[in-house]
């Protein structure tokens, strides 16, 4: 408005600065005199009903006859008895402005739910879980794949392989995974979806029995579980992942091999190119140091190849998020927002997943010198 009225002051007329700068002159003028019209209620139409009038419509609606049916329907049915009050329209509106016009049957009222905010600094402090299908001999048919996965150092601490989906099995997978990992009460935080074998009591006793935090993703909302995800869609884009699977063993022989390959060899971009054996075993340290030793050395011999500095390996991220909280802070100087997303710069959060997946076995091990799972069916 400001530079609306400058233009019309510099060049003596109002309509030719508006329409320069698409700015209706009523909004000018109303802008010119702020508060200077008084606002006025509206008057009644002369043709609505009187109070009187009205409050006999809102008897009729709160009769018994007529509480629990719609205006539409006490309309017609009144009209069918020649009897005319007001229109459908009209009784809405007393409705509305007595507070009368909601939803009276007793319909679910969907929460709103807290997004999950996970932060895991070490590995055993956070697990995210899933269940996926993989494709059986024939149509139609699918095996189960139960996969828990640490966020923190991606290592896939226990799997499992089976003909269905079933609380029980989950809550066989999960003591067995907690043992082998000897898992303490109040350590550990484990993370899923909204599945049925999720949120099955089932599991949900079992969880409780063991001191472990559970947590849901919001419902329809897959990012909430990006590390399973991502993970399932690592297996599946694999080269050697089969159209089909000729029968469960199959499956689990591709799973154990699939699975002791991820652990131990494949190196994960979100951990900086370490596999997650030495992530969550505690070798991390020595392998960096052990890189940094030998781009060194590379330096050293030709420092003409490096052009701004020494080169240096990926680093570990010493955190992993689920969902990582924003934070909005302003600078003292400007005026300008700032947002800060503390987390993983190495974060596979955007990998999307496959709607198939496979069933597997139960692994890990406790100690891993050479990185060899272990397959517990």
């Amino acid at each position: 408005m400001a530079a609306t009225e400058e233009l019309a002051a510099g060049i003596g007329y109002t309509a030719p600065a508006c329409e320069a700068l698409g700015v209706p002159r009523a909004s000018l003028y109303r802008w010119r005199r702020p508060g200077t019209r008084p606002t006025r209620p509206r008057p009644r139409p002369h043709r609505s009903l009187r109070p009187e009038e009205q409050n006999q419509v809102l008897d009729v609606l709160r009769s018994p006859r007529f509480v629990d049916k719609s205006p539409a329907q006490v309309w017609a049915t009144l009209l069918d008895e020649m009897i005319y009050l007001c229109s459908i329209r009209s009784m809405y509106r007393y409705l509305a402005a007595n507070g009368e016009v909601k939803e009276r049957r007793n319909q679910l009222r969907h929460p709103n739910y807290k997004k999950p905010e996970l932060l895991a600094e070490a590995p055993n402090e956070v697990w995210t879980w899933d269940i996926t299908k993989l494709r059986g001999p024939a149509k139609w048919t699918y095996f189960y794949l139960y996969v828990i996965m640490d966020i923190f150092s991606r290592y896939i601490v226990g799997w499992m392989v089976a003909h269905r989906e079933s609380a029980t099995l989950a809550k066989r997978l999960i003591s067995d995974t907690c043992d082998k990992q000897e898992i303490m009460p109040e350590q550990l935080t484990i993370h899923a979806d909204r599945g049925a074998s999720m949120r099955s009591k089932t599991v949900a006793l079992l969880l409780s029995d063991l001191g472990v935090v559970k947590s849901h993703s919001r419902p329809h909302v897959s990012n909430d579980n990006p590390y399973s995800e991502s993970q399932f869609k690592t297996m599946k884009y694999c080269p050697q992942f089969p159209e089909r699977f000729g029968c469960v063993q199959d499956t689990r022989g591709f799973c154990g091999d699939f699975f002791g390959y991820y652990n131990n060899e494949h190196r994960h971009s979100g951990i900086g190119l370490l596999t997650p054996a030495m992530v969550h075993y505690g070798q991390a340290e020595q392998v960096l140091a052990a890189r940094q030793k030998t781009l060194l050395a590379a330096y050293r011999a030709h420092p003409e190849r490096f052009v701004r500095r020494p080169p240096h390996p990926p680093t570990l991220p010493q955190q992993a998020w689920i969902n990582p909280p924003v934070e909005n802070t302003t600078p003292q100087d400007g005026p300008e927002s700032t947002i800060v997303t503390p987390g993983n710069p190495w974060d596979p959060a955007s990998r999307a997943g496959s709607p198939e997946v496979v069933a597997v076995s139960i692994k890990t091990s406790t100690s891993s010198p050479a990185f060899t799972p272990e397959v517990a069916l």
